[in-house]
């Protein structure tokens, strides 16, 4: 079943979602953020900035997921 809402990125930034419900993928490296992306089914995702370098040009693909990135 798809997740509505997601976050990815290092945890200790996302801890918070979890509480309001938002389903949290942790990943500290590059690779993992990737990974992760690759299999993530979700309306709308929240990203860390280091995530979203990570995601670079895959973010712009209009068939991926609303993204929010966090501010730095």
């Amino acid at each position: 079943m798809p997740e509505i809402v997601a976050a990815l990125g290092e945890k200790a930034l996302l801890d918070g979602f979890g509480l309001a419900g938002a389903a949290v993928h942790a990943a500290e490296n590059d690779d993992d953020v990737r990974r992760i992306w690759a299999t993530l089914r979700a309306g709308v995702v929240v990203l860390t900035p280091r995530a979203a370098r990570a995601l670079g040009p895959a973010l712009a693909d209009p068939h991926s997921a609303m993204t929010a990135v966090l501010p730095s």
